[in-house]
């Protein structure tokens, strides 16, 4: 496990795949209970991840009725290895049922980070995102807010989730922005235009749900029972018969070529983002141990320049039913 990729242009370097710490707490169903979510975190960094992503919104009930507090969970479970690890969390979005209600304005972001500080148990956040665009408030006004709590030492860096290429620009012209969180997957390549504007600025593309939400394992389907409204992936189209149906040819193809290298599935679908551009971080989300094996092996994997333009070629003349928008390029 000796690859890094360098976050940004700051000194911080992680291995190529991350770990989205949300589902432990969030939309996967009910809750990891507390002990077993820690043990697992901890058993995630004994493998080799060194980044680990959370949020300050990531919560969700147990069956006492208590909150499960992600931020929680990864600080207790890194709080002897603080030094050797990455943290990200997130602010600006509280869940309110069945929508997002954002409040990026500056001081909604200092009294997030404080909250966030402490529930992590630590003095420094490592990356601090601006979670989703907030359309009250200027990108200027939250990067210049960003930019004192790197000079307070409360942040090391900032980065912002979802962004477009102009909100990105005018923040980055205020505070340098260190990394951008979009979705991509091979069934969600709608940010690919936004590549050139990290490579000019020099800025880590983080990848949340690589996998399409667990599609891109093959290990679900149309007839996948999943914990009811909890589990946000139940309400997801690709879990449609008709979006399953859509998708089978990619499925085939990533399953051809996962027995042709003797790996799997997931993790082609890892290796061909992180082989694709060297500044693409995934961080697939698993709380079992041997998904989360599996796809740290991802960053093993070599796939060549002619292999990701194959696999492109097919997927531009693909179209996708998928969460969070439409299919293909």
């Amino acid at each position: 496990m000796n690859k890094q990729v360098q976050l940004g242009r700051t000194n911080m370097k992680v291995y190529p795949v991350g770990l989205g710490c949300m589902g432990f707490s969030h939309a996967s169903g009910a809750p990891t209970d507390h002990a077993t979510a820690v043990k697992t975190i901890r058993e995630a960094y004994e493998m080799g991840y060194d980044f680990f992503d959370t949020a300050e919104c990531y919560t969700g009930v147990y069956p006492d009725g208590t909150i499960s507090y992600n931020e929680i969970l990864v600080g207790e479970a890194l709080k002897d290895v603080r030094d050797k690890v990455v943290i990200a969390t997130k602010c600006g979005v509280t869940h309110g049922g069945d929508h997002l209600i954002l409040d990026s304005s500056p001081a909604r972001i200092r009294s997030s980070v404080e909250g966030s500080l402490k529930k992590l148990g630590t003095d420094h956040i490592d990356l601090y995102y601006q979670h989703r665009i907030d359309p009250k408030v200027e990108p200027e006004d939250v990067a210049e807010v960003m930019g004192d709590l790197i000079r307070e030492g409360k942040i090391l860096a900032w980065g912002i989730s979802e962004t477009t290429e102009d909100y990105l620009r005018r923040a980055n012209a205020v505070t340098s922005v260190t990394a951008i969180e979009n979705r991509y997957s091979m069934m969600a390549r709608w940010h690919e235009s936004i590549f050139p504007v990290c490579e000019e600025l020099g800025i880590t593309y983080v990848a949340f749900s690589p996998m399409a939400n667990g599609f891109l394992t093959g290990k679900y389907n149309a007839q996948t029972q999943f914990e009811g409204k909890e589990d946000f992936r139940s309400r997801m189209p690709q879990y449609t018969e008709e979006g399953y149906a859509k998708a089978k040819g990619l499925l085939d193809l990533l399953l051809h070529m996962a027995e042709e290298k003797q790996v799997t599935p997931a993790q082609i679908s890892l290796a061909w983002m992180i082989c694709k551009k060297s500044y693409i971080i995934p961080i697939p989300g698993s709380r079992k141990p041997e998904r989360l094996r599996e796809n740290l092996g991802a960053g093993e994997i070599i796939l060549t320049a002619k292999e990701i333009e194959s696999i492109d070629t097919r997927l531009d003349g693909m179209e996708f039913d998928v969460f969070g928008g439409h299919g293909g390029k």
